[in-house]
């Protein structure tokens, strides 16, 4: 039986590569000040971008995307878990089915939209939200700040390989997959030198402090 998130994820995907040159008219969330609330009710989370500099958000029932005009553009998927996903769960370790659950989903969408898209590697985070994987991925042509940043609207010649941090955990019976972009390797290009090492731990560094600033249904924050 297919998982009925197939579908969902392409909205995912769509939204983490595109949705910043869009704006929604409305949320289906809210805002509560400074910070958002999913249409669910599952969880709150400060806003990571400011109007100011040309932020935007933009929502589906189940995903929220953030962007600026500069170096912000993230992704938080919140999905519920169905009784196929239960049972996957429930034969796997954590760190197994965080890892099948990112290689079936959320790496064969990007590997459709952008061929070639390939984990470069992942780390398993056992003490963080009772078990989180954070991935590595690189996304041929897959940068959303390529023709944010150029001088005319249209696809460079030579497009980046962008690289994406996704970092995955569960809560509630819901299943998270929060995504963010690597911004300097497109808006940087020839001048950027980072390693390897440095790009995972400046991804990391991201998605960590990110998901420290979640509230759970019931005021429940995600720090350990």
């Amino acid at each position: 039986m297919a998982f009925c998130l197939l579908r969902p994820f392409a909205v995912f995907t769509t939204l983490a590569v595109a949705a910043s040159a869009q704006v929604s008219p409305s949320l289906l969330g809210h805002m509560e000040g400074e910070v958002y609330v999913s249409p669910t009710g599952e969880f709150r989370i400060p806003t990571p971008v400011l109007p100011e500099l040309g932020g935007v958000i933009t929502d589906t029932d189940n995903v929220v995307t953030f962007s600026d005009s500069f170096n912000t553009h993230l992704s938080i998927a919140c999905f519920p878990m169905d009784a196929s996903q239960k049972w996957e769960l429930d034969t796997r370790s954590r760190r197994d089915y965080l890892l099948y659950f990112f290689t079936t989903f959320v790496l064969t969408d990007f590997q459709g939209r952008f061929p070639g898209s390939a984990i470069e590697s992942a780390r398993f985070l056992p003490d963080m939200l009772d078990g989180a994987l954070i991935t590595f991925s690189l996304l041929p042509g897959g940068s959303s700040f390529e023709t944010k940043n150029s001088i005319v609207d249209a696809p460079p010649a030579n497009p980046v390989t962008a690289k994406r941090g996704t970092m995955l955990f569960i809560r509630n019976h819901f299943i998270y997959v929060i995504s963010t972009e690597l911004a300097e390797r497109a808006t940087q290009r020839s001048t950027y030198h980072k390693t390897v090492e440095e790009e995972n731990t400046q991804l990391s560094e991201q998605l960590i402090n990110l998901s420290g600033r979640f509230v759970f249904a019931g005021g429940k924050t995600a720090k350990p």
